[in-house]
Parts: structure tokens; C-alpha cells; sequence
């Protein structure tokens, strides 16, 4: 009776032992499978409030959200990408821009205008360019002075945008032509407005 007793005390000892393994291995699993959609949650939610800084929110999201687990929630990495996406922005614009140069049946006024906003866009670039890689070297010892640099760039190259499509006023111009340059400025314009709104949101004066 009393090794009976023994035995069923044994075989319970170790069947709680096995359960209570089962349970913190379900535990552990269910934490490891849990950690890395909880801090992409929290990425996504960094970048969120951070676009809702912006003039064109949505533009914001869809452009960075694919990168948050890059950008993680660090705020140069966030500006620093939103600089990239830009500079790919201008790049695509200047592209199709000098694709439109090679139309047939350009009237003078149209060539001119084309000419002017392809060194627009240029200049744009170069000055996203140079903010690109001071937001990228961005150092402990005078920060500021650095932001104020980006900053201008970045406010130079919006400016660039602009002034391209100013050149329709009192101009005729086809439709096709002022579409085109039209919607691909306006599409670099939003990612340049967000970019800077963005560093003016984590690196104010």
C-alpha cells in the first residue's frame, strides 16, 4: 500500500512537472510571437502622430509606414527618410520632365518653360542631396547650426518647385504639357512639405 501510494505520488509530482513545462513553454512562444508585432504596432503609431504634423498626412503614411521597422522611433531616421523619399520624388519628376522635352510639336513658349523647370528641379535636387547628407552625418556638437543648414536646403528646394510651375502664368501651354509638369511637381512638393515639417516637429528652432 504504502509503495502504491509512493508511486501515485511520483506519477503526480511528474505530471504536474510536464503541465507546468507545457504551460511557460506555451507562455514563452506566445510572448516571443507576440514582442515583434507589438513593436511594429508601435513603430507604425511613431510615424503616425508624426505625420499628422504634416500638411498632406496620408502622402506621410503611405510613404514612411513601409519603412518603420527601419526607421524604428528614431527621429533622424524618420527625417532622414522622409529626405530620401523626397530626393526619389525629384529625381522621378526630373525624369519625366525631360521625357516630356522630347515631344514633338512643342511651341517655343512650351520648350522654354520645360527648360526652366528642368533647372528648377535640378537645383532641388542638389539641395536635397546636401540636406540628405547633413541630416545623415548629424553630430552631437553643433546641432543647431547643422538644422538651420537642412532646414534652408530643404525650404530652397520647395521653393525650386514652386517657381517651376509659376513659369505658366501669362504663358499658353497645352494641356498635356501643364498636366504633366503640374502633377509631377506636386507630387515632389508634398513629399518636400512633409520633410520639412517633420524636422521643424523634432528639431524646432
Amino acid at each position: 500500500m504504502e509503495a502504491y501510494r509512493s508511486y501515485t505520488i511520483s506519477y503526480a509530482y511528474h505530471a504536474l512537472t510536464i503541465l507546468l513545462s507545457l504551460l511557460f513553454l506555451s507562455n514563452f512562444h506566445t510572448t516571443l510571437a507576440s514582442t515583434p508585432s507589438t513593436t511594429t504596432e508601435n513603430y507604425n503609431t511613431h510615424i503616425k502622430t508624426a505625420c499628422n504634423s504634416t500638411t498632406y498626412p496620408t502622402e506621410c503614411n503611405n510613404d514612411l509606414l513601409p519603412f518603420a521597422s527601419k526607421i524604428e522611433a528614431n527621429p533622424q531616421k524618420l527625417c532622414n527618410t522622409a529626405l530620401s523619399v523626397s530626393l526619389k520624388a525629384a529625381k522621378n519628376c526630373s525624369s519625366t520632365i525631360s521625357k516630356l522635352s522630347k515631344n514633338q510639336g512643342l511651341t517655343k513658349s512650351e520648350v522654354a518653360i520645360i527648360k526652366d523647370c528642368m533647372e528648377n528641379v535640378k537645383d532641388s535636387i542638389d539641395q536635397l542631396n546636401q540636406s540628405l547628407s547633413a541630416m545623415e552625418q548629424l553630430g552631437s556638437s553643433n546641432v543647431k547650426a547643422q538644422i538651420d543648414n537642412i532646414k534652408t536646403w530643404v525650404s530652397a528646394a520647395l521653393t525650386d518647385e514652386t517657381t517651376c510651375t509659376d513659369g505658366f502664368d501669362g504663358m499658353t501651354v497645352s494641356n498635356t504639357v501643364k498636366n504633366t509638369i503640374s502633377n509631377s511637381i506636386l507630387s515632389v512638393s508634398k513629399r518636400i512639405s512633409n520633410a520639412l515639417a517633420l524636422i521643424n516637429r523634432f528639431y524646432p528652432n
